[in-house]
């Protein structure tokens, strides 16, 4: 039985081989959030396209999503979880575009109410990377209270759309949220040692990439805030705190089809 260790702690050298394992294996897991934001920066630049770029991201992430299903890098049942990822995404577009927090000015056929069907990927992408870190760092949840923090993930997703009608909630939610998941631990393994980390830093720092990746997501035109359509600004930082809030959605529903001890065969580890 390895022994749980706070993250790269001993000496100074295999720490910092730890890291950089750690850092790989980040990669890795978004390996299908990287190609999609590849081929959005990609279809900008294509000229005379003979579809609408947004509808020829449809295609392109169906595409995506096979491929990874069919090498084995994702199972059905990651796939299943990503496809929930896309429906919600979408409803969550279908709201927030109609109340013109952000937009896609582009045309394309596959576009409803404002909303292409590509822009439910994006979320899809989020779900890849959490299931694909499951595998790839054989996670598991400690002290995890699965009801609970469902009902506050639930709860948190729900203030996205009525905080633009009724009072926003989501500080107080926020501190529920460090009180359902105080205790809770997220165990992983990097070169072999077992290490863990509290499930709410966890929110956290995905939520800063999210904020960095929704930076750079915009920049290559995957949508645009009301403040980016004369010119690429940056993201504002409020949208760290709202992605490390909603990741925990995604954690909710990949946590819901997990197994104890269900790492696949032949997944190497970073």
């Amino acid at each position: 039985m390895p022994s749980i260790q706070a993250p790269f702690s001993g000496n100074l050298t295999a720490s910092y081989r730890g890291l950089l394992a750690f850092a790989w294996g980040q990669t890795r897991a978004c390996a299908f959030a990287i190609a999609l934001l590849a081929g959005v920066a990609a279809s900008g630049l294509l000229p005379g396209l003979p579809v609408a770029r947004y509808d020829l991201l449809v295609g392109y992430g169906v595409l995506l999503t096979l491929l990874f299903w069919l090498r084995g890098w994702e199972t059905g049942r990651d796939v299943a979880v990503i496809a929930v990822c896309h429906v919600i995404g979408l409803a969550f577009e279908l709201v927030k575009v109609s109340l013109g927090s952000w937009s896609y000015p582009e045309p394309a056929v596959l576009k409803f109410a404002g909303v292409p069907l590509y822009g439910g990927f994006l979320y899809a992408a989020v779900g890849s990377y959490i299931c694909r870190a499951w595998h790839l760092f054989d996670l598991e949840l400690v002290r995890y209270r699965p009801r609970s923090t469902a009902v506050v993930a639930a709860a948190i997703y729900v203030n996205f759309f009525t905080h633009h009608w009724l009072p926003d909630a989501r500080w107080p939610l926020a501190a529920l949220l460090l009180v359902v998941t105080a205790g809770s631990s997220a165990r992983f393994t990097v070169r072999g040692v077992r290490l863990s980390m509290p499930l709410a830093l966890s929110f956290v720092l995905i939520g800063f990439f999210l904020w960095l990746a929704e930076n750079l997501a915009t920049y290559v035109g995957a949508w645009r805030y009301p403040y980016q359509l004369h010119g690429w600004q940056p993201v504002g930082v409020e949208k760290f705190g709202a992605w490390s809030l909603l990741i925990s959605i995604t954690v909710v529903l990949t946590a819901a089809t997990r197994r104890p001890g269900s790492r696949r065969p032949g997944t190497r580890r970073p």
